[in-house]
């Protein structure tokens, strides 16, 4: 129930239906590796990268089956015209605030060169998204470089993962609360093998009267302190969320975009109606049929004349618990990343309370006891 810094997870607060992998994270999918840098720096710098490597390093140059979703086009991540094409990507993924997306794209780049030269001597066309950190963070300042995005892709690593104001999400908010990083996963059973869905969101969303949590309408009863609220640049419920979810089930790229709409119903759970200044975002992919999609460059320069590739995957029909499992993860990982969470103060004295979790605990007893009052 804590982050690897001891910090609180949702599970402190409610239960969830499914069962969660190991570190109930993205990285319970074998091979997925996630990496932070964080810049906390002055009054005002409140922002960073977060890094996750599907197939981990190594396996960079190897394509993944992949599909998108736009739940909101307020909102960028870059190699989706590929995704949408191809049905594939290759190399890692980063995600920053707004107006670093291109550094963080750039990053991708001069990692790539350092440790896979020969993918790197066609052309990159790599995925980097963003959300919006401007009401706490100095977005305008430049303080994302290529260095930053390079040092998070080399910090990855398997196994547990922080939470919270981490990585990308350092100076995000999620209903008017303190937001930023979450993860979740759940092991799904099919043909006699454990299969892994596991999901990163970067939850940057959501107007704080829209707030539910457990089936328990909050936003009202957390209303009292929301300094958001009277902050008129941004309208309330603007921001993005950025959502990342892996499987090790062997699936078609058409597929993976099933999982990532998913999304949008994890989301809905915790009572969010979609803003039109949030930008939602989701990509899914697969990891399984490792090597079964020839590398752009092989096609390109003949190293694989005559061959044909080919894909194992899970038929349609037997979809629906992979589906569940995108919903119930995507829910838990956007209630982790509020639950492991304090207040912060960036820019201009701009304050993010943290979610009352005491105040939260008590609403949500109340409400599952008979006769209980939730106010």
């Amino acid at each position: 129930m804590v982050t690897p810094a001891g910090k609180p997870r949702a599970r402190s607060l409610m239960s969830f239906a499914g069962r969660p992998g190991k570190w109930n994270a993205v990285t319970d999918v074998p091979g997925v590796e996630v990496g932070y840098q964080t810049l906390v720096t002055g009054d005002a710098v409140r922002t960073g990268v977060t890094a996750i490597h599907p197939r981990g390093r190594d396996g960079a140059s190897d394509p993944v089956a992949a599909g998108f979703h736009s739940q909101n086009g307020n909102g960028e991540m870059t190699g989706v015209s590929w995704i949408r094409e191809s049905g594939t990507f290759s190399g890692p993924i980063a995600i920053t605030n707004t107006h670093a997306v291109g550094v963080a794209h750039a990053g991708i780049i001069a990692w790539t060169v350092r440790h896979h030269p020969r993918m790197a001597n066609a052309w990159l066309l790599p995925v980097a998204g963003e959300t919006w950190d401007g009401y706490l963070n100095d977005i305008n300042g430049h303080h994302v470089t290529e260095d930053i995005v390079v040092a998070a892709l080399e910090a990855a690593t398997p196994g547990p993962i922080e939470e919270g104001s981490v990585g990308g999400g350092t100076g995000m908010n999620c209903y008017s609360f303190k937001g930023g990083s979450g993860t979740a996963s759940r092991v799904v059973d099919y043909g006699g093998t454990q299969y892994t869905v596991g999901a990163f969101l970067q939850a940057n969303f959501g107007d704080r009267h829209e707030l539910s949590l457990d089936g328990v309408h909050l936003g009202e009863l957390l209303a009292d302190d929301n300094p958001m609220g009277s902050w008129s640049p941004a309208p309330a419920g603007s921001g993005s969320c950025i959502a990342v979810v892996v499987t090790d089930a062997p699936l078609l790229p058409l597929q993976c975009a099933a999982l990532a709409r998913r999304v949008t119903l994890g989301l809905a759970r915790t009572g969010t109606a979609g803003s039109h200044f949030s930008g939602d975002l989701f990509l899914a992919c697969s990891v399984a049929n490792r090597g079964a999609i020839s590398p752009g460059l092989d096609t390109f320069n003949g190293a694989s004349p005559g061959r044909y590739d080919q894909l194992r995957f899970i038929p349609w029909g037997q979809l629906d618990p992979f589906y569940e499992a995108v919903v119930q993860a995507s829910e838990e990982a956007v209630i982790n990343a509020l639950v492991a969470n304090e207040e912060m103060i960036g820019r201009d004295a701009h304050r993010s309370p943290a979610l009352p979790r005491d105040k939260v605990a008590r609403i949500l007893s109340a409400h599952h006891v008979p006769g209980g009052s939730v106010s």
